[in-house]
């Protein structure tokens, strides 16, 4: 696939009220893996465990996403700015696997948001219900799973207003994690009491 085509591969589209049009597109090795390397080795991604990386060394690591067909990232668009990139993928074929009970229709799904450059009320909750909006787009999804540290803070806050259940603390090998999950029930609840 040209990189024309790939660039402009659009996924799904949100319109979300002050914000405007949020779009998710296929991700992009050769042009985002800058961007992506200068939002995952600042402090505040800590949590993407990226701290220290080269840009070479975090090309190979979307160059293994890609190559998987149970993983996939994606990049979240604003006015054609890159705001947001976004990972989904198949719990059975992941660590996650051994320590929860994986259903038919369970997806995995991680999301880092760009540096704030100037605040925007509400942005990062937009951004948030874009990627579950996307996900629950697809009707064979039924639950999206996620595994945040223990000590982020800030993402445990747009979970549990998203409408994620927290169902225990977990040791993985490179993080003390919470098991949290969200049904498409969970989640429409959620956003209706938002609103």
């Amino acid at each position: 696939m040209n990189t024309i085509t790939q660039m402009n591969n659009i996924l799904f589209s949100k319109h979300c009220k002050g914000l405007g049009e949020v779009q998710i597109r296929a991700f992009d090795l050769k042009n985002d893996a800058e961007k992506i390397h200068d939002w995952v080795t600042r402090p505040y991604a800590r949590y993407w465990g990226m701290q220290g990386f080269t840009i070479a060394q975090v090309e190979e690591e979307y160059r293994k996403i890609e190559n998987q067909e149970h993983h996939h990232a994606c990049m979240g668009m604003l006015h054609d700015n890159p705001i947001f990139l976004m990972e989904y993928y198949d719990p059975n074929i992941d660590i996650i696997s051994d320590y929860y009970q994986v259903q038919p229709g369970d997806t995995g799904m991680h999301i880092l948001v760009a540096p704030v450059e100037k605040r925007i009320p509400k942005f990062t909750w937009n951004v948030f219900i874009t990627v579950m909006s996307f996900l629950f787009a697809d009707p064979e999804v039924k639950r999206i799973v996620v595994e945040p540290d223990v000590t982020n803070k800030k993402i445990h806050v747009l979970n549990t207003k998203a409408g994620f259940r927290y169902l225990k603390e977990i040791q993985l090998p490179h993080k003390r994690a919470h098991v949290a999950i969200c049904t498409r029930k969970d989640y429409e609840g959620a956003i209706q009491k938002s609103h």
